[in-house]
């Protein structure tokens, strides 16, 4: 598939509003006594850390949602807001962190299980002063969908049943 450029996927989005919505889907499954998750071709897997009951043989699904921020602030920036701005960018890092007690996850009681501070510090290496980056960053924090679903509360639709084993 072409990589098209961002005035491009703007005509092609814009002339086909319903084309632009999509459903990405990730499924976990149990694999090897830890979580094997899918999405299209794409395999990876996740753990939790021995004191959890896991195998620490893989990341963490906290790890994962911070590496979903991190991610979408280097991807994003670089890849569809750079030249939307008409921003150089040499470099981007991002940092996401936040605190978790783990005393929470294994029922102590009245320990949070929710993660909390969540943080994400992002560098920008460019040549390009401040006059040109922030209006970047500002798009960012504007159109961002994973940071979107963090800073704004999501309601999330659950469903769970038990199979019975024969």
């Amino acid at each position: 598939m072409a990589v098209l450029s961002i005035s491009e996927s703007r005509a092609k989005l814009g002339a086909d509003p319903a084309a632009a919505v999509v459903t990405p889907a990730v499924t976990a499954r149990l694999v090897n006594g830890h979580a094997r998750l899918s999405a299209g071709p794409f395999n990876w897997d996740a753990d939790l850390p021995a004191i959890l009951g896991g195998g620490n043989l893989a990341p963490s699904p906290t790890n994962y949602l911070l590496g979903a921020l991190a991610g979408c602030a280097v991807t994003f920036l670089t890849d569809t807001l750079a030249p939307e701005f008409g921003v150089r960018i040499d470099d981007v890092t991002a940092v996401a962190r936040c605190t978790s007690d783990l005393r929470g996850l294994v029922g102590i009681e009245g320990a949070p299980s929710a993660l909390s501070g969540l943080e994400l510090e992002i560098e920008i290496v460019s040549p390009d002063g401040p006059e040109r980056t922030d209006p970047l960053l500002a798009a960012w924090r504007e159109r961002c969908p994973i940071y979107l679903a963090l800073l704004d509360a999501n309601h999330i639709g659950l469903t769970s049943r038990v199979a019975a084993v024969a």
